[in-house]
């Protein structure tokens, strides 16, 4: 199956950088890399340019204008331009240990949607890596916050994984899904602007149209660079927002990915 790796950014250009370069040097590469870029300027343009003339796979730098944090819409776009059947969705702090898209292959079922793992580096460990634009993190590494979020291992994936139908703990920074169950939902509302609850609501709509939640630990590793908490301001709609979904069953939203697929890959 092709599968369409989305990275998303803002003006953050370091980070990209080695979240790009990790993606890059995968046991089993992505189809494609798609740069969900929120309106960054010329600097991360020129980062993506360097990065995609040397790559092994295509590199595409999905731009919108900055008006603000508008995820749902720089997201739905990227998917809107994805070749894969299968995307794998992070942020651009995060860093993919080796097997990452390996991982995420073995855990795609039909009916499903993934939860990967989540490891956090602490501040001064965040630091050191963008300065020394490398990460050599393991269970013993000081700066590593949860450590046993470290440990790759199929033995404990099969013990521990479980499948679920509750939003609780959902982070879309390591997150994976059909296209096909995306565009059936409308993709990501764009209603949500601002920082906060449009992964959850995204999901909560996935499982009102009956797909089932996969948490895949020790597999799947994405290791999370230390950033200052997002503005909140927005919270509080956006929580209304998420609360409508779950009272209502809510399965399609109103402003979503189908606006821009017109001319683009639908399957």
């Amino acid at each position: 199956m092709k599968i369409s790796l989305i990275i998303t950014t803002y003006n953050w250009k370091e980070a990209l950088e080695l979240s790009l370069r990790s993606a890059l040097v995968q046991v089993v590469e992505p189809s494609e890399i798609i740069v969900a870029d929120d309106g960054s300027g010329k600097d991360t343009a020129r980062t993506i340019r360097a990065i995609a003339a040397k790559a092994s796979v295509p590199i595409l730098h999905s731009w919108q204008e900055d008006k603000g944090f508008r995820l749902s819409v720089s997201r739905n776009k990227a998917i809107a331009r994805a070749g894969g059947d299968y995307i794998v969705l992070v942020d651009g702090d995060i860093l993919l240990e080796k097997h990452f898209i390996y991982d995420h292959i073995r855990a795609a079922r039909p009916g499903c949607f993934v939860q990967g793992t989540r490891v956090l580096l602490n501040e001064q460990l965040s630091d050191e890596v963008l300065r020394d634009k490398q990460l050599n993190a393991s269970f013993c590494t000081r700066g590593v916050e949860n450590k046993k979020n470290c440990l790759r291992s199929a033995v404990l994936s099969g013990l521990f994984s479980f499948k679920s139908r509750r939003l609780r703990g959902v982070r879309t920074c390591n997150f994976a899904f059909w296209r096909g169950d995306a565009i059936a939902i409308n993709g990501f509302n764009e209603e949500f602007v601002g920082w906060g609850r449009e992964d959850s609501e995204f999901t909560a709509r996935l499982i009102n149209y009956g797909l089932k939640r996969r948490n895949i630990k020790f597999n799947a590793l994405a290791y999370h660079l230390f950033h200052p908490m997002n503005d909140r301001s927005h919270l509080e709609k956006n929580d209304r927002l998420l609360r409508d979904t779950i009272e209502k069953k809510r399965r399609w939203c109103k402003k979503g990915i189908s606006q821009y697929l017109k001319g683009c890959n639908q399957k």
